[in-house]
């Protein structure tokens, strides 16, 4: 799967794409992930990419020319599944979410800045919205690292157990159980007596049930869905 991701601070996506799952997603080809400094794409002398806005107010606005320059420069060495704006008023991301573009082959990510694009790149180009949440961050660059590790992690051959991300919060509407490791008694805490058991089919109804409880107390709204 391919991602190129188009934004004006390349930098900050360095470090996120070359660690750990993500880094080893592309060593083994599984994954490419490039990113595109949206100021190559500017014709300006000072590499430009914003304006003011028509109709007055405050910030500024990322311009169409370079998004588009760059958007169609990678549509004409490839086809597309979607181009992707992260953006505090496009759907929220979730695990379905993940699941589903899993699946795709090459997408294209549009990071915001200042007031956010022009709203005919919007218009013409992105095929999908997505948000991390009900905040607003500088710009999109961290919402698209959060994407790209939701979605890269899913790939069958990413993780050396395919069967950990099938076990994960929200993967079946509920939040995780509670997980332990060794030692079994620290300090007089102790790991649950079943868990220590052997007993498989009662291991798995202990961590369903528990898992319903964690839901129920911390995110009731998922068992209404």
């Amino acid at each position: 799967m391919r991602f190129d991701i188009i934004s004006v601070l390349p930098g900050l996506l360095e470090s996120p794409f070359a660690h750990s799952i993500l880094q080893r997603a592309q060593k083994k080809g599984i994954s490419e992930i490039v990113v595109h400094n949206l100021r190559d794409y500017s014709t300006s002398k000072q590499k430009s990419v914003d304006d003011y806005p028509y109709g007055g107010g405050s910030g500024m606005v990322m311009t169409i020319p370079p998004f588009a320059a760059c958007i169609e420069k990678l549509k004409s060495e490839r086809e597309y599944d979607e181009v992707i704006f992260m953006s505090p008023d496009g759907e929220t991301l979730n695990q379905a979410i993940a699941n589903q573009l899993s699946g795709k082959k090459n997408v294209i990510i549009l990071c915001g800045h200042y007031k956010g694009i022009d709203q005919r790149i919007r218009d013409i180009y992105v095929t999908r919205e997505i948000s991390i949440g009900d905040y607003v961050l500088s710009g999109g660059e961290l919402p698209a690292a959060v994407l790209v590790d939701a979605v890269v992690r899913l790939i069958p051959g990413v993780l050396s157990d395919e069967t950990s991300a099938l076990s994960d919060s929200f993967q079946d509407g509920l939040l995780d159980a509670p997980v332990y490791t060794r030692p079994a008694d620290w300090n007089g805490h102790k790991v649950p007596d079943i868990l220590l058991s052997g007993n498989t089919p009662e291991i798995e109804k202990w961590r369903f049930d528990q898992a319903v409880e964690r839901t129920r107390a911390r995110r009731p709204d998922l068992l209404d869905e």
